[in-house]
């Protein structure tokens, strides 16, 4: 159910702290699928600071953090990340397959052909399968 002036979903993170809270939900938007609240410093760290605060800092949209986190992802080899926030940003509506695409002819040539073409693998692979759910 969501709140009206606030746009905010009403009971999945009641009783949380509003820090927390509001990163839980930051989190959900980028990821695309639901989270629960997680223990331990490395996840307070995660969802306090990374999505609570500096994923909802203004001056760049979450588009733009997209590409340059796709960017840095790829040009450093972190696939495993990639493999969340490609389909993530694809979902979302934050970046199309045309989007994509470019983003793997640009990395081959700035961050070397192996690394785009990992990326290239991972982009068809989540275009396809997004393909195929249409049906």
């Amino acid at each position: 159910m969501t709140d009206g002036d606030s746009g905010t979903t009403k009971g999945t993170f009641d009783g949380l702290p509003e820090e927390r809270r509001r990163g839980l939900e930051k989190m959900e938007q980028v990821y695309g699928f639901e989270m629960t609240d997680g223990t331990g410093d490395f996840f307070g760290y995660t969802a306090d600071h990374l999505f609570g605060d500096i994923w909802n800092r203004p001056g760049l949209t979450d588009r733009d953090r997209r590409l340059l986190l796709i960017g840095m992802l790829a040009g450093t080899g972190q696939h495993d990340v990639l493999g969340i926030q490609v389909p993530a940003a694809l979902s979302s509506g934050d970046l199309d397959a045309d989007a994509l695409r470019e983003i793997v002819i640009l990395i081959c040539h700035y961050a070397g052909w192996p690394h785009g073409a990992r990326l290239n693998s991972l982009v068809e692979e989540t275009i396809a399968k997004a393909e195929r759910a249409k049906k």
